[in-house]
Order: structure tokens, then C-alpha cells, then sequence
């Protein structure tokens, strides 16, 4: 492509990257905003319901390890990378549209979805992170907040779309390749290095490096909780829109497409929380600001469930602030291992933190069913808070470590 179809200075550059960001991430969720619809049609099992996300969560993670094993992130092109990734998620994405819903082949779609998202959301942190210059934290947050709208939007599709849920799965689809073509048109910025050398080894720097290991712990508390959330609040609010409104006359499907509604603002709004937080953190540090975020997220994951069945006017507001408090931290680990890491391997150790993290939101959603059975809507949340408090003490301990200074400017 000719330099002069380039966008090449930097806000311009970054706002095209997140609009793609956003256009590709809408797969992510695609089939599970539409979960309480299949539901209701094919009467799926808690287990598959479960897979609708958690195959795309495999896939990422496998993905994940095989890009970060042979460094891919870091050797090859960028846009090519993530312009490739895009098209494949989006043809696995359409291909549910050509079996029934309780199809075994549903999961295998999930699935190679998730491992293509390897090239999109880790890539694009990369991309972002290469025209960083003390703003880190804001830069990496605009590209969280990118991924966490798209992971709204296909509850607005699916609230636009009625009871069709393949309008929400063609509509994604078609978003995704919007994407792979949009991208094409970014420009790297001035901190891309040269690629490294192949060695399987570099992954360890992880696990090797104190900073590195700590901030990722904090990052796997956070992920402990954002995923399960996210996969099932809408299920909770259509349930407790449902109980409310049979106690109040509103049945039917103005109270489904309110709880859809109140599904997209809950999760749309961390979009607003990764922004806030990215500048609040190039300011105030990278712990104080996680820290500070991983609180209020795990008081809201104690108490949002005591509101089930309230009216909305209590419970989406409570909501609203989880869904911003969640994700308000989310870039910030992120961009800790970018200034932590050595600056030729930035792409790899993204690339596995997000393995890691994604392959323990597997086991939050799928626990999310069995917590649902046991302990009712009114407490399942509760084990969600776990991961934010213990991560709170991993950034307490990366706070007091001697390398901390690296982050943020000095402002840790």
C-alpha cells in the first residue's frame, strides 16, 4: 500500500486502530449476547451455554501460547497480522450461522474465533504502545476501552435486532472484516523495534523477572472476575428484569430489551473506565490506580447480587459502576509489563499475560452456573471478589519493589 493512504501521525493513527479494535472485538461476544434467546429457543444446558464462551476463551489462550512461543507478535507485521486474524475470526463467526445452535461444532467455531483474537487484541496493544511517549498508560487504556466496546456491541445489536439472533452474528461478522481492511491504513509509530531473534526461552522472562511476575498476578486477579462478569451479567439482568417486572405488570419483550440495554451500558461503560484510568494512572502511578479500581470492582461484585429482582433504577446504576470499575484497571497491567519488559520482546510478554489471564477466566465461567445453582443470583457474584482483593496485594508488593520507579515515570 503507498505511504500517501497511510495514516501516519499519532492521534489519528490511534483512533483508526481503535475504531478497528472495536469493529473486530464485537466477535468476542457475539454468540453469548444472544445466549438467553437460544436459551429460550433450543433450550441449551448451564454447560453449553458456558461454551459459547469459554471455546472462545481456549482459543485465545491457545492462540496466545503459539504466537508467544514463536514470537509472532514481535516478528511479524503488524497490520498483515491482525488484518489476517480478523478475517478467519470473522468467517469462523459466520460459520455458526450454518448450523443449529446445540450443533457439536458449535465450540469448535468458539474456538478457532478465540485463537484468531491472538492477532487482534495483543497486537493491537502493540501497535498502540508504539507511539507511547509518557502516556502509556492512556495509550494502552484507548485500546482496552476499543476492546471493551466491542465487547458491548453485540448486546446493541442484538437489543436492534429483536428475537433474530443471526442479525447479531452476521452484523459482528460483517464488523470484523470492516476491520481487516480499516487496519491496513494504520501506521506504526516511532518506538517499533526491530524483530528479535526466534527463542522459545523468552517467554520465561515472565516468571523470571519480579516486577514482571507480580504485575501479572495482580493482572490474573483482575481476570479472575472481569470475564465471568462480562459473560454473565446479561443473563443476570435479564432474570432480574424478568422478576421485577412480573411483580410489577412489564412482561415480555420490553423488559428483554431493556435488560439488553442496561447489558450494553454496563459493559460499554468500562470503555469510559479504561480512559479515565489510563489518564488517571500516567498520573498518579500504575498500583495506586489498579489498586484503587480492583476495590471498588470487588465491593460491587459483593453486593451487586443483593439487588436481584429490585428495580432497575437501583440495580443498572450499581451495575454501570462495575462495569466501569472492572475494566478501569484492565490496560493498566498491560502497560506495566510493556515499561517492565525488554523493549524487543514488548509484543511477546503481552501476548502471554493475556494467555495466562484469559485461561483463568475459564474457570470463573464456567463455576458461574454451578454458583448460580447452589448459592441463587443473590450470591453467585460473591467468588468473583477473590481475584480483585488478592490482586490488590500483588500491586501493593510491585509498589514497594525497587523497579516500580520504570512505571509511569517514576510514578508507579
Amino acid at each position: 500500500m503507498r505511504r500517501g493512504f497511510l495514516i501516519g501521525t499519532k492521534w489519528p493513527a490511534l483512533l483508526l486502530l481503535a475504531l478497528s479494535e472495536v469493529a473486530a472485538m464485537a466477535l468476542w461476544f457475539s454468540a453469548s449476547a444472544v445466549l438467553p434467546v437460544l436459551t429460550a429457543q433450543y433450550d441449551l444446558s448451564p454447560f453449553q451455554q458456558s461454551l459459547f464462551t469459554s471455546a472462545v476463551q481456549v482459543g485465545f489462550v491457545c492462540g496466545s501460547l503459539v504466537s508467544a512461543f514463536f514470537g509472532l507478535a514481535d516478528r511479524l507485521d503488524a497490520r498483515r497480522f491482525f488484518s489476517g486474524a480478523a478475517i478467519i475470526a470473522a468467517l469462523a463467526n459466520a460459520g455458526l450461522l450454518l448450523v443449529e445452535p446445540t450443533s457439536p461444532i458449535v465450540p469448535l467455531f468458539r474456538f478457532i474465533t478465540g485463537a484468531a483474537m491472538a492477532g487482534v487484541y495483543p497486537v493491537g496493544m502493540k501497535m498502540a504502545a508504539s507511539w507511547a511517549k509518557g502516556d502509556m498508560g492512556l495509550l494502552v487504556g484507548l485500546l482496552v476501552g476499543a476492546l471493551t466496546l466491542g465487547s458491548a456491541a453485540p448486546h446493541l445489536f442484538n437489543a436492534m435486532g429483536g428475537l433474530d439472533w443471526r442479525f447479531t452474528l452476521g452484523t459482528a461478522s460483517m464488523s470484523a472484516v470492516a476491520a481487516a481492511v480499516s487496519i491496513h491504513f494504520f501506521t506504526m509509530g516511532p518506538n517499533v523495534t526491530a524483530a528479535p531473534r526466534f527463542r522459545p526461552d523468552n517467554m520465561l522472562w515472565a516468571w523470571r523477572i519480579k516486577p514482571l511476575r507480580l504485575a501479572n498476578f495482580g493482572y490474573l486477579g483482575h481476570m479472575w472476575e472481569l470475564y465471568a462478569m462480562w459473560a454473565w451479567i446479561g443473563v443476570f439482568l435479564s432474570a432480574s428484569f424478568e422478576l421485577w417486572g412480573a411483580g410489577n405488570g412489564n412482561v415480555g419483550d420490553d423488559s428483554a430489551t431493556a435488560a439488553k440495554l442496561a447489558t450494553f451500558a454496563t459493559i460499554g461503560a468500562g470503555a469510559v473506565g479504561c480512559l479515565a484510568g489510563g489518564y488517571l494512572a500516567d498520573r498518579i502511578g500504575r498500583t495506586a490506580l489498579t489498586m484503587a479500581a480492583m476495590t471498588v470492582s470487588g465491593v460491587c461484585a459483593l453486593t451487586v447480587g443483593l439487588l436481584f429482582g429490585a428495580s432497575p433504577w437501583l440495580l443498572v446504576p450499581l451495575c454501570i459502576v462495575w462495569g466501569i470499575s472492572i475494566v478501569a484497571d484492565s490496560a493498566q497491567f498491560s502497560a506495566a509489563v510493556a515499561e517492565l519488559s525488554n523493549r524487543f520482546l514488548v509484543g511477546t510478554m503481552l501476548t502471554l499475560q493475556t494467555a495466562v489471564g484469559f485461561t483463568l477466566t475459564l474457570v470463573t465461567i464456567h463455576l458461574m452456573p454451578v454458583w448460580v445453582e447452589s448459592l441463587g443470583w443473590h450470591y453467585a457474584f460473591m467468588p468473583l471478589a477473590i481475584g480483585p482483593f488478592l490482586g490488590v496485594v500483588a500491586m501493593w508488593r510491585l509498589r514497594l519493589h525497587r523497579d516500580s520507579h520504570r512505571m509511569a515515570g517514576g510514578r508507579r
